[in-house]
């Protein structure tokens, strides 16, 4: 083996998840539990209010380890798979070890974040179920559990499906560390309003952050098996289903987050784990996010959006005069501005740092008072048109026919629907992503910066 193959074999990174004292792998890093790794009293006191479920409780674990591994290693800059050995210590060390759970866990994390996981299992030195009187309740009659992070996406379709089957009926799980459910109470009252756990990784090496997908599925997945439920509505719309799985660039993995290519390998390894598992539904997996605005701006009572956020960048590179703001520019605020138009929606001209894509230049674009233009900065503005592109390219471009009936046809697969109605909604919904773009591109002025990146033409 050359030098250069050496280096390019992946070394991977051994963790033990164990309790403090317990006896650590020669060459395992150890992610303690309590210390690296910690289960939230009050956090799961909003979970575990009405049966001790150890398998569940383990779970929430493994999650955590997963996402201690993702952030501690950082990807290679010629490849993007990373390897980890990850042992756990859990309550129950012959279903975990099983071929059904352990299969399961380690197909659902290969294929959601594109590395090699390989766990192994050993008992906990003694079990953690507390003994502190918990009274939670649910509301009466709870049909759905619906992951909620307070986006565009959230407000909209939990403002649609909580009157189609009453408000009571939709539990909302904050994939956040803020109840939303009623404020008026106290936090630890509100059920499922925590994330029962926190993640402190010594030095966090990798961004991508692929695993999040896994956690928010298990926390949804939890709620969902505790409140006896069989639904969990994913609020996403196509755009952000299919759009990060399918417009990629370079050595990138596709990220099937928010798909069902992911989520129904959550629901395998509910079934192996526990012998039951709610079914993730994508209510708006064919509609545009700009024609998932517009229904839930057609309501008696819509929502309004003016404190909703989509941008991925943090406060230090998007704020002005000392508020935060959404930058405008990398392809999530893209994405959002195009479906706000499409919508028929408008925002106020400060909501963005990026006040003016008409603007000529990228520079003349910015806020008055803004100093934190970088080339970084720059290249999200160009990654965030050419993604709105490339996505628009997908509903014609003889290149990607292939591509496109691929997933069409693995995604119907996983519906259990027909592969040629599939491919006909697939299509659909990347030309009517084409459509509202270009009619976005065609309201800026003609010498806009953001035309000018576009390839797109009048």
């Amino acid at each position: 083996m050359t030098a250069l193959a050496t280096r390019l074999v992946d070394e991977s990174m051994v963790v033990d998840v164990l309790e403090p004292g317990a006896p650590v792998r020669e060459d395992a890093e150890l992610a303690a539990l309590g210390d690296a790794i910690r289960l939230s009293t009050e956090g799961l006191e909003t979970y575990f209010f009405s049966k001790w479920r150890p398998a569940l409780f383990d779970l929430l674990v493994v999650a955590a380890a997963a996402e201690y591994c993702d952030a501690a290693k950082a990807r290679s800059t010629v490849s993007w798979s990373r390897s980890f050995d990850v042992r756990v210590a859990v309550h129950d060390v012959a279903l975990w070890s099983s071929p059904a759970v352990k299969g399961a866990l380690e197909d659902a994390l290969i294929f959601l974040t594109g590395d090699s996981w390989t766990f192994s299992f050993v008992a906990r030195q003694r079990s953690a179920e507390t003994s502190r009187p918990l009274s939670l309740e649910l509301p009466a009659g709870a049909k759905a559990i619906m992951p909620y992070s307070d986006g565009l996406d959230s407000r909209a379709v939990h403002a649609i499906t909580a009157q189609a089957i009453g408000g009571s009926a939709l539990v909302r799980v904050r994939l956040g560390s803020v109840g939303v459910d009623d404020p008026q109470r106290e936090r630890r009252r509100a059920a499922f309003t925590l994330v029962p756990y926190k993640v402190q990784v010594p030095m966090r090496k990798e961004s991508s952050a692929r695993s999040r997908g896994f956690k928010f599925a298990v926390v949804t997945g939890v709620a969902a098996q505790i409140a006896g439920v069989d639904r969990i509505v994913v609020t996403e719309s196509g755009q952000g289903a299919f759009g990060p799985m399918m417009a990629v660039s370079g050595q990138i993995y596709p990220d099937y987050r928010v798909h069902p290519l992911f989520t129904a390998r959550v629901e395998r390894l509910f079934e192996a784990l526990v012998g039951s598992t709610a079914r993730y539904e994508y209510p708006r997996l064919w509609s545009t996010k700009g024609e998932t605005l517009a229904e839930a701006a057609r309501l008696a009572n819509p929502p309004t959006w003016d404190d909703t956020r989509s941008c991925w960048q943090q406060s230090r590179h998007a704020s002005v005069d000392g508020r935060r703001r959404q930058c405008g520019i990398c392809a999530a605020c893209m994405l959002r501005r195009m479906s706000m138009f499409s919508a028929g929606l408008s925002e106020p001209v400060d909501a963005y740092v990026w006040e003016n894509l008409s603007a000529p230049t990228f520079e003349e674009g910015v806020a008055a008072g803004f100093t934190g233009i970088t080339g970084s900065m720059r290249e999200h503005a160009i990654a965030g048109v050419l993604h709105m592109d490339h996505l628009a390219d997908l509903a014609t471009a003889p290149t990607a026919a292939r591509a496109v009936r691929r997933i069409a046809r693995e995604t119907a697969e996983v519906l259990h629907e027909d592969p040629i109605e599939i491919e006909a909604r697939l299509r659909s919904l990347l030309v009517r992503h084409a459509a509202e773009w270009r009619l976005f591109l065609d309201a800026l002025a003609p010498d806009s910066f953001v035309r000018g990146l576009s390839a797109v033409q009048p």
